[in-house]
């Protein structure tokens, strides 16, 4: 597992950089924190590695692309021990997008994107309700999404130790 002390500060502000700005050139950070664009290459590998970067994703409108609903499913399953079971089969559902483990009124929170109503009956009826380790599921339509985001990191708390730079 990843410890706070496999990363440095430069570590985090080349994550921050990139987390607000994902299309940002290596090299441009290079610039403006006076380090070489393969040492950003090398350090952005190593977080990779270390699993701190999952992927790198654009962010698209679905809306403009005709996917104009965004549900979320709030899941009840037969047995809470069914659940990697039931991820894998969410797996081969292209309409999820997001899964969530959770505690409260259900055992898993998952987001759909559908292009309407007519679409997002026929993958609930069709897909996620006939899943056997299912035993129920609500559904909440998203009227607008206002705020998606990344969170902005503390980048005080990481030390100056660069001499693992490359």
């Amino acid at each position: 597992m990843t410890k706070i002390n496999d990363l440095d500060k430069i570590d985090m502000q080349i994550l921050s950089f990139l987390m607000e700005d994902a299309k940002m050139p290596y090299t441009e950070i290079a610039k403006i924190l006076f380090i070489s664009s393969g040492t950003v290459h090398v350090r952005m590998k190593k977080m990779e590695e270390l699993g701190v970067i999952k992927s790198s994703n654009l962010q698209v409108n679905y809306e403009k692309l005709g996917y104009d609903i965004t549900a979320f499913i709030g899941v009840h399953l037969r047995n809470s021990n069914l659940y990697n079971e039931v991820v894998k089969k969410f797996e081969e559902i292209p309409e999820i997008v997001d899964v969530h483990y959770t505690t409260g009124e259900y055992s898993m929170f998952v987001k759909i994107i559908c292009k309407d109503t007519r679409h997002l009956r026929s993958v609930l009826h069709e897909k996620i309700q006939k899943i056997d380790e299912i035993s129920r599921t609500e559904t909440f339509i998203s009227l607008e999404e206002s705020i998606n985001r990344t969170i902005k990191i503390d980048i005080e708390e990481f030390s100056d130790n660069t001499s693992t730079a490359e």
